[in-house]
């Protein structure tokens, strides 16, 4: 199994159910939520931070996995 593309972008908005709007690097906009640990351990996530998020395979959604 290949391994999952790791980007950074920022997030532009946030949505209901602790979804987000982030613009990548690449000037795409992709849906991401929250990784399991970043809620185990309630870390916040607010519009404007930097962010890494994993990419799903076939593009539909990602999943935010560490902000800085």
């Amino acid at each position: 199994m290949a391994e999952p593309e790791v980007v950074e972008g920022i997030v532009d908005e946030a949505l209901p159910n602790t979804l987000f709007k982030v613009k990548l690097s690449d000037d795409r906009n992709v849906l991401a939520y929250l990784a399991g640990k970043m809620r185990l351990h309630r870390i916040k996530v607010l519009v404007g931070d930097r962010v890494q998020v994993q990419l799903d395979s076939y593009g539909g959604r990602a999943r935010i996995i560490r902000r800085s």
